[in-house]
């Protein structure tokens, strides 16, 4: 397991709410495409360079950008926080200050 891959707590909250379109070509693993975009986000480094253990990073960016636009990741965040009581804190860092002589 990796340093931000999910846990089996997480993937069992957040399993039921994904997307699940049975027609067309198999999806690949909703795990670890889950686990990429984490990775991406978590460790700040761009798509191209995600471990090849996550699968293409084509694939881990658009199933990131087709899952904003459906509002996909809304209803995974609110079922986590369903999932933990409530009891999950975040910080936005786009409205966080820093004092000037923090930097």
């Amino acid at each position: 397991m990796g340093r931000y891959d999910l846990t089996d707590f997480e993937w069992e909250a957040i399993r039921p709410h994904l997307p699940n379109k049975s027609r067309g070509v198999p999806r690949v693993d909703d795990r670890r495409v889950l686990n990429g975009i984490f990775w991406c986000l978590r460790s700040g480094a761009p798509w191209a360079d995600m471990p090849a253990r996550y699968g293409p990073p084509t694939t881990i960016y658009n199933r990131f950008n087709r899952w904003r636009k459906a509002g996909v990741w809304d209803r995974l965040m609110d079922a986590i926080t369903r999932a933990y009581d409530g009891d999950v804190q975040m910080i936005d860092t786009s409205v966080v200050r820093v004092h000037q002589h923090g930097a």
